[in-house]
């Protein structure tokens, strides 16, 4: 199962992740930052900079979290996984 390693916020709502089988690609993650839940990282730079990844997923201070599926595919991985569809993805 294909999951983040490492996660480094960017510019914007961007992030540079790792992937457990050693890809990186960027994702977009404003769109996901949804409810109020979010309304700190999403109006702090600061805050939204100490992402981390956890657990396979990305995380923030204060137990916050998005669902690494979400993050990773755009929603629940391919049924294929046997070919890695995660380095075709652009956001």
């Amino acid at each position: 199962m294909l999951r983040i390693r490492r996660a480094r916020a960017l510019d914007g709502y961007r992030l540079e992740l790792e992937l457990t089988n050693g890809t990186r690609v960027e994702r977009d993650v404003g769109s996901l930052l949804r409810g109020p839940v979010f309304q700190h990282v999403r109006s702090d730079p600061e805050a939204f900079r100490q992402v981390r990844a956890e657990g396979g997923t990305v995380v923030w201070p204060g137990g916050l979290d998005l669902c690494p599926d979400t993050v990773i595919w755009g929603g629940m991985p391919p049924v294929d996984t046997a070919t890695d569809a995660a380095t075709d993805l652009r956001a």
